[in-house]
Formats: C-alpha cells, sequence, structure tokens
C-alpha cells in the first residue's frame, strides 16, 4: 500500500473479509509479538507472571480439583499457563497461531523436563485430540473469531473433551468491546514495535458497528525510509452474557456458570474479560 491508497482506504473497512486479524502466524511479526508476551511492564499481549501464576492455581484447584487432568489449551502463545499446569501433575496440549509462541513454549518444556506437547496451527483447522478434562481459550481470543466460527470451534471443543469435562472461556465483556470501537483516531512515531522493526510512523483508528456490535482496530504503519505502509486489522465481536450461555448450550454443554474473573473475585483483575465455565454431560 502506498500513501494515496491509504487516504482512499474504505472507512470503515468490512468485518470478517480479507485480513480481519492481525498476522499472529507471519514470522517475523510473531517474533515481534513474543516480545510482546514476555515483557513483565504491561498485560497487553500475556499478563505478568503472578496474575498468571494466580490463575493457574485457580484453574487448578476451583475448575481441576486438584486432580491429575489432561488439558486443551487453544490460543495458548508461549506457553505460559500449560508449562504451569504441567509443573502441578497435568498433562497439556497447547496450540497457537504464532509459530515463534509455539517455538518459545517448546524450548521451554524441554528446558525444564516438561511433557507438555505444543501444536503450531489455526485453532479452526488443526486436529486437537480427544480424552480431554478441561478444555479453555483465554485472554479474550474467544471475541477474535466471527460467530459462525466460533460456534464450530465451541463444538470442537465440546468433541475433543472426555465425558463430564469442563470448559473454560474467558471472552472480553460486551461494554469493554464498545468501547475500543469508540477510542478516537492516534498516531505514534517509534523506532521500532510489534508492527515494524524499522523507524516508522503508525495511524490508528477505531471504528464500532453498534447493530453488529463488531469493534475493528485497523493501523498503518508507515516506513519512515521508503514511505511503503502496511496495514493491519484487528476485529473483535461482542456478545451479550446471554448470546454466550446460548453458543455454549448450541455445541452441547451443559451447566453454564459465569464467574467474576480467574481467581472469582475482582481483585487486581482486568474487568474487560469474563469467565465461562460450562461441562459436558
Amino acid at each position: 500500500m502506498n500513501l494515496r491508497e491509504l487516504v482512499s482506504a474504505a472507512a470503515p473497512p468490512e468485518h470478517w473479509s480479507g485480513k480481519y486479524k492481525i498476522p499472529w502466524n507471519e514470522l517475523d511479526f510473531s517474533r515481534r509479538l513474543l516480545d510482546e508476551h514476555l515483557d513483565q511492564t504491561h498485560d497487553a499481549a500475556s499478563r505478568r507472571l503472578p496474575i498468571v501464576d494466580s490463575h493457574v492455581n485457580w484453574i487448578h484447584r476451583h475448575v481441576l480439583e486438584e486432580k491429575a487432568s489432561r488439558v486443551l489449551d487453544l490460543c495458548c502463545g508461549p506457553g505460559l499457563y500449560t508449562n504451569r499446569l504441567v509443573r502441578l501433575g497435568h498433562e497439556c496440549v497447547g496450540i497457537d497461531f504464532s509459530p515463534a509462541s509455539i517455538a518459545y513454549a517448546i524450548a521451554e518444556a524441554e528446558d525444564q523436563g516438561l511433557g507438555t506437547r505444543y501444536v503450531q496451527g489455526d485453532i479452526r483447522e488443526v486436529e486437537y485430540g480427544g480424552g480431554y478434562g478441561l478444555a479453555m481459550m483465554l485472554f479474550g481470543e474467544f471475541n477474535t473469531f466471527p460467530g459462525e466460527r466460533i460456534q464450530r470451534v465451541l463444538e470442537r471443543m465440546y468433541e475433543s473433551l472426555a465425558p463430564g469435562g469442563r470448559l473454560l472461556l474467558e471472552p472480553q465483556r460486551l461494554d469493554a468491546v464498545e468501547r475500543s470501537g469508540h477510542e478516537h483516531a492516534n498516531w505514534y512515531r517509534s523506532e521500532a514495535d510489534l508492527f515494524a522493526d524499522q523507524p516508522h510512523i503508525c495511524l490508528e483508528e477505531h471504528f464500532w458497528d453498534e447493530e453488529a456490535r463488531v469493534a475493528t482496530d485497523r493501523y498503518f504503519a508507515i516506513n519512515a525510509g521508503t514511505a511503503e505502509v502496511s496495514e493491519y486489522h484487528s476485529t473483535t465481536q461482542g456478545y451479550q452474557q446471554s448470546e454466550l450461555a446460548d453458543l455454549v448450550d448450541a455445541a452441547g454443554f451443559e451447566d453454564v456458570e459465569f464467574h467474576r474473573s480467574l481467581t472469582g473475585s475482582e481483585d487486581g483483575e482486568d474487568m474487560s474479560l469474563m469467565v465461562v465455565g460450562a461441562r459436558k454431560s
């Protein structure tokens, strides 16, 4: 893309079309994203490790009842949850789109002598395996897929579980998705960040579709040396709590329940997220 094409870009962009997701699977992008996952100064890509530890303890005690189980973690990132669960006696499989994150997770598991298994692939396509006691998708990834695709992911999670197995989701709250769509357009300059290794200017704009309840974030990274423009989209679907319950129920689950957070409380938690649990009959 060049500057003229940037100026004439459609506003707002069409939902769920073209490259509606950040390209987590591109090697250079995933490498830069991994740096964000591991950065302990913020919780933008992954939570800081003390928060991860508290969540893992809650999952181990409250969801898995401190009984050794087989766990599937979709969109697992660099394995911060799965490797910790393995150390608590569980068997874990993590699946993620990002090659750099999966490579890091594998290396960490090998260095620590853990038997965690990792698969690099698209959760809409890759095989999950079966016999799990818990299938989970955390940190808002649920909302990054359109409704019909996340419904199929839920159905496949159901199929992967053993009878009585548990589902654990952490979707974004509707009001948080809407707030992101109403943010003001902004710009900044950077020597290097998530969007480029070279000096660049990043323009960002945000759109909210009230009828569809979809927020779209669009980023233009303008290379300072060549003026070449790279365009990125992040599309997020908002759901009412009743809609989430219906999606989970339609996939075959029962005993749907909601929690404030992955510790069960609001203290120190990111309240833009909520927790959904359910069980395979």
